[in-house]
């Protein structure tokens, strides 16, 4: 089961001649989410393949290099004839601002369009296999987060296991790995717990938008394989990271630290960083011991499972 996310926007609020504004395009299998999409996303979206057949977008917040990119790609998924519909997922009480943006700009397209919103804590989407979990988080406006979260999977099946117990190679084993008692020929009962192991976690990407650090967002990230943790300052920003609303690359380290992640991704880059990022990835490295790192746009990150 593929698991990939895109990094299509990486700045802060001004954009640079190498990074857009905010964007995470995220694949799994056929499903195509998008986070964010700030001014040009459309043509980070054709620049780096991911193409427009995106089911859900995720808004953290209304900010302009968070969501000035919804009219443009809305009107291009219609020049596409697009048909299916398209969920919009916001802020609770921000529904009426994004359909007056979409009004204004004469962007409400023909294909059906669902504004849904959400708040910390609720199931913003709840899908095959997974769900998207919004989050509080703490920026000067309404915002959350999100966090996808798979759902648990079988545990291991031990055929060594079975054949000593007698079970033929064949549908039996299915059948026990489904979790359905079988019995032999000989009338002995093999019970699935006899070969099947615990059940094993699924993957947890979670993606804060801007935020300062929060103990919401530790603990929607538990154990996460991937975060994706606004990083706007180095640590002699702290001060301005604070009252912006904003975190440091160290506090995203202190934070991807807490959760247990296996990858943090720095994100939100101010542009002040455009000609060198790596005193943000130093800073998170000074506190976090699993892979820090401050993607460029166009970078593409397999998501693997846990074990």
């Amino acid at each position: 089961m593929s698991l990939c996310v895109t990094f299509l926007g990486t700045s802060g609020a001004v954009p640079t001649t190498q990074r857009n504004t905010s964007g995470v395009f995220l694949r799994r299998e056929g499903d195509r989410l998008l986070f964010d999409c700030g001014e040009g996303t459309q043509r980070q979206m054709m620049r780096f393949g991911t193409g427009f057949a995106v089911d859900h977008v995720f808004v953290t917040h209304l900010h302009g290099d968070h969501v000035l990119g919804l009219p443009g790609l809305l009107q291009t998924m219609d020049f596409n004839d697009r048909t299916d519909p398209l969920s919009i997922h916001v802020p609770s009480g921000t529904a009426g601002d994004v359909e007056a943006m979409l009004e204004v700009t004469h962007a409400r397209p023909s294909f059906p369009l669902r504004i849904n919103q959400t708040r910390g804590g609720r199931i913003a989407l709840d899908a095959d296999g997974y769900e998207v979990r919004a989050f509080e988080t703490d920026h000067n406006t309404r915002s959350v987060g999100y966090a996808l979260i798979e759902a648990e999977r079988k545990g291991r099946f031990d055929r060594e296991r079975a054949e000593e117990l007698g079970v033929p190679v064949g549908p039996k084993f299915q059948r026990l790995h489904a979790g359905e008692a079988v019995e032999l020929a000989d009338g002995t009962v093999v019970e699935p717990e006899q070969v099947v192991g615990e059940p094993r976690p699924g993957r947890r990407v979670v993606y804060t938008g801007d935020t300062r650090p929060t103990d919401t967002t530790v603990a929607a990230a538990e154990n996460a394989e991937l975060l994706i943790h606004d990083a706007t300052f180095a640590e002699d920003n702290a001060e301005r990271a604070s009252w912006t609303g904003h975190s440091t690359a160290r506090e995203a380290g202190e934070i991807a630290a807490e959760t247990g992640a296996a990858k943090l991704a720095l994100v939100h880059i101010s542009s002040r960083y455009a000609g060198d990022s790596t005193p943000l990835q130093r800073d998170a490295e000074a506190v976090f011991d699993g892979e820090a790192f401050v993607p460029d746009d166009g970078d593409a990150l397999d998501v693997r499972f846990p074990d």
